[in-house]
């Protein structure tokens, strides 16, 4: 076999190998952090429930509107100033049982669609591992991104991006 033919099969079983070793690892699961620095993992939060329509949750309450979350541009990190609107959320389903939140994440126009999908998801993760911190039943909370799509200031400015990251409580009976 010539040198080069060598070397060439050599570089290909290098190349083999490496691709084995590193292209099936599995990413370790995102977690999902709180102010009093514990870790939640909102895939096992118990009492997670899932719904095959949107429409077996209930009938959607009116006239109640908890204060919306905002966020940082690529962040899905709770800012220490959203804090009251979370106590006060929770301050409302804790005397009201009955009711159930679907916390749906919002983000600005930039970004692609899927990574936008992905981070109002993680968006509407926090503000429930918050919630479950503050002592509300994980089950009576769901989650929802509609990552760019429903924006609250159609304009293309940095306050209209402020504006349209966020998490909306969608309330239920």
């Amino acid at each position: 076999m010539s040198s080069k033919r060598l070397f060439v099969v050599m570089m290909a079983v290098c190349v083999c190998s490496m691709s084995m070793t590193t292209g099936c690892r599995s990413k370790p699961k995102a977690k999902i952090g709180t102010e009093e620095g514990r870790i939640l993992d909102p895939e096992v939060v118990p009492g997670d429930i899932k719904l095959k329509n949107w429409d077996e949750f209930g009938q959607r309450v009116e006239g109640v509107n908890l204060s919306t979350v905002q966020f940082e541009y690529d962040s899905a990190k709770i800012k220490q100033s959203e804090y009251p609107k979370l106590e006060a959320a929770a301050t409302y389903l804790k005397q009201n049982s009955g009711v159930r939140t679907v916390l749906e994440g919002h983000c600005d126009e930039r970004g692609t669609t899927e990574y936008n999908m992905a981070l109002g998801e993680r968006r509407s993760l926090a503000v429930r591992a918050h919630l479950v911190g503050l002592g509300i039943d994980s089950a009576r909370m769901l989650t929802k991104s509609y990552g760019e799509e429903k924006p609250l200031d159609p304009g293309h400015s940095a306050e209209a991006w402020s504006v349209n990251r966020r998490v909306e409580f969608a309330l239920y009976r």
